[in-house]
């Protein structure tokens, strides 16, 4: 294994939020900022195709600056179009830009994206070494998220071997979901379940190559769940957790980085918080359901939970829904319970 000389971290990975298809929007990062300042976000993944040729990139590009540091992941294969990618988002001032080798969807998969290209590590170097070219030395660094393994190549000689040849391409950050992926005969659903979750394969790679920084994704629920793997990793991504149970990010500054400066004192202050969000959006033309369906989960196990999410579902999709609605829900949901929970 090649001990490559690789440039210094800029991002604080520490702790992130894992890149997830049609939730991870910005309106989900917006919010996701009540709860925390310092852990990484990530954008949805975005096809180089939708940047590049469809008819508005913005809608996939643009974000606010509360949501920063912000990562942009982008899924193709194509060194030319991940290259042109990767400048535009050093325009529009991402801190990281991640290639996508760890979904394994079918339609991703097609396109010759995805946790598919595992099996062409030399096509992966040669993609992240033209999309590290293309940006200065102060720009966006890159960075790629994969799979311990797919299919039949899931012995841990493959999964080295793909790293090594990434790594030789200058990439120094390494996002690794800790289950293989079967690309077919299990959906997207299924692949996030059934292979086993691996943590001390994740574990073995930093030890192997301790020259690298190897972030570990799968199947983490909680922040001290997140801190039993510093240590035997440089970070950790938590993933449908962060969404399904936001509150577990609200003790995410002070325990990873003992900074309480922005720690909030409720999950009610939560929402005061994201309320100027949504009324700046909601004057510039967003429906009012695009921000209220990630704040679903806010009140998970609090007494008048249920109420909440009625009441935001039922009331959130309807013409002219303003910020009273999140307030009329947010009075069903006992402000002592809640603390309590």
């Amino acid at each position: 294994m090649t001990d490559h000389i690789l440039p210094p971290r800029r991002v604080d990975r520490r702790l992130s939020v894992a890149p997830m298809m049609d939730w991870t929007d910005r309106h989900d990062r917006a919010f996701l900022r009540c709860l925390t300042r310092r852990t990484l976000l990530y954008t949805e993944m975005v096809v180089t195709g939708a940047i590049l040729h469809g008819r508005d990139p913005a809608r996939f590009l643009d974000h606010s600056a509360v949501e920063h540091p912000l990562a942009l992941q982008l899924g193709g294969s194509d060194p030319a179009e991940l290259t042109a990618c990767t400048r535009i988002a050093a325009e529009w001032g991402y801190e990281e830009v991640n290639l996508n080798c760890g979904c394994p969807s079918d339609r991703v998969s097609a396109g010759r994206f995805g946790a598919c290209l595992m099996a062409e590590p030399q096509l992966v170097a040669e993609c992240l070494a033209a999309m590290r070219e293309a940006v200065p030395a102060d720009g966006p660094e890159v960075t790629v998220k994969h799979r311990i393994g797919i299919d039949d190549l899931d012995g841990y000689d493959h999964l080295t071997r793909f790293v090594d040849t990434v790594a030789g391409a200058g990439v120094r950050t390494f996002v690794v979901h800790a289950r293989k992926a079967w690309l077919s005969g299990l959906s997207p659903k299924e692949n996030r379940e059934i292979p086993p979750l691996r943590h001390d394969v994740v574990h073995r790679l930093k030890q192997d190559f301790p020259h690298l920084e190897i972030v570990l994704n799968g199947g983490i629920r909680s922040v001290p769940e997140a801190l039993t793997h510093l240590g035997p990793t440089d970070g950790v991504m938590i993933g449908r957790a962060a969404y399904e149970t936001p509150w577990i990010l609200h003790e995410a500054d002070r325990r990873v980085w003992g900074d309480p400066a922005h720690e909030p004192e409720s999950r009610h202050a939560v929402v005061r918080r994201f309320l100027p969000y949504i009324e700046e959006q909601l004057a510039a033309g967003t429906h009012l359901k695009h921000m209220t369906r990630h704040i679903l989960g806010l009140f998970q196990g609090c007494k008048g939970a249920r109420a909440w999410r009625r009441h935001l579902s039922e009331n959130g999709p309807r013409p002219g829904a303003g910020p009273e609605v999140v307030e009329q829900a947010l009075a069903l949901v006992p402000e002592e319970s809640a603390a309590a929970a």
